[in-house]
């Protein structure tokens, strides 16, 4: 009997489709930001989330007083609002809650707002009425609202107030997005509270969003790596059992065709996680720079595994058996490691995009297929 190669072309579209569907899979999330000008919304976002997505231009006008923010490759949607100072707020109001109606209804969940951050500047000491008016608004409309104490101090009396004021408010959280410098303390107060932040959000995340929402995080932020460590650990189980179900098959080499395609998604969809651009292009060099050879090789045990459910007395369950085993074990020592390479780049290179050679390299000193 010939091994089945990986140069086969239907092995090669299956391949295709699997890097395709798990860039389309990745899902989009949708923050609303509300705030007063000047209170430090575009360096929160820029502090939370990677590529400096509220420095690429005006953004897109939504309504007279709410623009949308973001860019190809990217699966994060900004919505700002500024009308809370404007003159005519009852009108302001009115438009955004038409905005969050329209996309409420939406068939398509990545058209809803997810979250909303009510940013307010944490050395005002104070709480207007139309910022209470639209978090209650928001929280009417099944949106989790966190309010972001922001420029803030550690320990400030303010938090206390704002959760008292913003009952609805799932969390009130103090930030500080960059360094500041206190000249009566001649010292400089390094940044805070974007780890909570970034926390808090994740738990309001629709599960259908996480991985979006994880691919948008910065790498600057210890928190980040750790929401993206554990969506890629959800990645590679799911992947495992998919291994193990399609090796049980009962079908003699039926698998080759199921495992690679399995694995090739399992290592897309974790690159997407730790914020590869969602570009097929970009994904499918990571998955051929990152698997290489070893694609063959995991076809070939699958065939082994396969010829067993030949041998007379073993049967076909008997083959499946090993072959789910093997399979389950196999991808999820691939998928483990991968994991381990890319949050040791990511430690080491804060905020830095992927370097797909390097990752690739890394990845077969690690693992011997």
């Amino acid at each position: 009997m010939s091994a089945i190669r990986p140069d086969h072309p239907d092995l090669q579209d299956a391949i295709a489709d699997a890097i395709s569907t798990a860039t389309r899979g990745a899902g989009r999330v949708n923050i609303l930001v509300a705030g007063k000008t000047g209170v430090g919304k575009s360096t929160l976002l820029n502090a939370v989330f990677r590529g400096d997505l509220a420095r690429t231009g005006a953004g897109k006008p939504v309504t007279q007083t709410t623009q949308e923010f973001t860019r190809p490759g990217h699966p994060l949607t900004i919505i700002d609002t500024r009308g809370l100072e404007v003159g005519d707020y009852e009108g302001s109001r009115a438009q955004l809650a038409e905005l969050i109606q329209e996309r409420s209804a939406s068939d398509d969940q990545d058209r809803h707002l997810h979250v909303a951050w009510l940013c307010i500047q944490d050395s005002s000491h104070r709480v207007e009425d139309a910022e209470i008016e639209l978090c209650d608004m928001l929280d009417k409309a099944g949106i989790p609202v966190v309010a972001v104490l922001t420029k803030a101090r550690k320990n400030s009396p303010f938090v206390d107030e704002a959760r008292k004021l913003l009952p609805r408010a799932r969390q009130v959280v103090a930030v500080r997005a960059l360094p500041e410098w206190i000249d009566e303390l001649d010292a400089e107060l390094p940044p805070m509270g974007l780890d909570r932040l970034i926390e808090v959000t994740a738990e309001h995340v629709p599960e259908a969003q996480q991985r979006a929402y994880a691919n948008a995080l910065s790498t600057r932020n210890k928190k980040a790596l750790e929401v993206k460590k554990k969506r890629a650990e959800i990645e590679v189980n799911v992947a495992a059992g998919l291994a193990a179900s399609a090796a049980a098959a009962p079908i003699p080499f039926s698998d080759a065709f199921a495992l690679v395609p399995i694995q090739v998604g399992m290592i897309a969809k974790i690159g997407i996680t730790f914020g590869m651009e969602l570009n097929t292009t970009a994904i499918t060099t990571l998955v051929t720079s990152t698997l290489g050879a070893s694609a063959a090789t995991l076809i070939g045990r699958s065939v082994v595994s396969g010829m067993l459910k030949f041998i007379p007395g073993a049967g076909s369950a008997v083959g499946g058996t090993i072959a789910a085993t093997t399979a389950g074990a196999i991808t999820k020592l691939l998928g483990n490691a991968y994991i381990a390479v890319l949050h040791d780049f990511c430690l080491k290179n804060p905020g830095k995009d992927i370097d797909v050679a390097m990752i690739a390299q890394a990845l077969k000193q690690r693992v011997k297929f």
